[in-house]
């Protein structure tokens, strides 16, 4: 059991069921609502696209995963000199200081969002969008935008040791980034986390399709 983290989900052979577009449409409604409460524009989840070829080997990971990339990004942030070694084991990533701290703020797209469901838009808004109190209609509670999620994996790339060439990850980085998590040593969760996330914020800005956490 783990979060599985996909793009383009009303679009493809495998997606067009009445039953499955059904139990989405609560969700879309919901973000557009909190959309329109902020002034902001609807989104339009695509039904077409082309084939989304995404560089990453996974479509999800376990849900301790995500807390390794999001204490990478706070100390970063705090610290741009920082760089990622290896938790010692048995250590708890969500508890460390540094990612508590940022939590409090509120402002970090990748660190304010459920760990187990949720959606990132395509629509580019700073703040992280919050459903109103007893609004339980939005999965997870907040909405993230695709684009300030990509803003931060860009942040934290090199604290990772990932190369990027403004802002683009190159086929052959993504192929190294991919076979390094593989090996399972260093950071490779923080690695295969960076990476799914990545694959999915460029397509999702790429197709304006919309980044779902289930």
């Amino acid at each position: 059991m783990g979060l599985g983290i996909s793009v383009g989900v009303l679009s493809g052979r495998d997606n067009h069921d009445a039953n499955r577009d059904e139990g989405l449409a609560p969700g879309w409604a919901a973000i557009n609502k909190v959309l329109n409460a902020a002034g902001l524009p609807a989104h339009v989840e695509p039904r077409s696209l082309p084939q989304l070829d995404s560089r990453s080997e996974l479509d999800g990971f376990p849900y301790s995963y995500i807390h390794y990339l999001r204490r990478a990004y706070a100390h970063r942030r705090a610290d741009p000199a920082w760089l990622a070694t290896p938790l010692p084991k048995g250590e708890d990533p969500s508890q460390d200081e540094v990612l508590q701290a940022e939590y409090d703020y509120l402002s970090s797209h990748l660190i304010c969002h459920s760990d187990a469901e949720g959606y990132y838009v395509p629509v580019d808004f700073e703040e992280v969008l919050f459903a109103e109190n007893g609004d339980t209609g939005l999965p997870g509670g907040m909405l993230g935008s695709s684009y300030r999620l990509m803003e931060e994996l860009v942040l934290v790339a090199p604290a990772l040791g990932i190369q990027l060439n403004n802002g683009q990850l190159s086929d052959a980085e993504a192929a190294r980034i991919c076979a390094e998590a593989m090996q399972q040593t260093s950071c490779y969760r923080e690695l295969e986390s960076w990476i799914l996330l990545f694959e999915c914020a460029r397509l999702s800005l790429t197709h304006k399709t919309a980044i779902v956490f289930c």
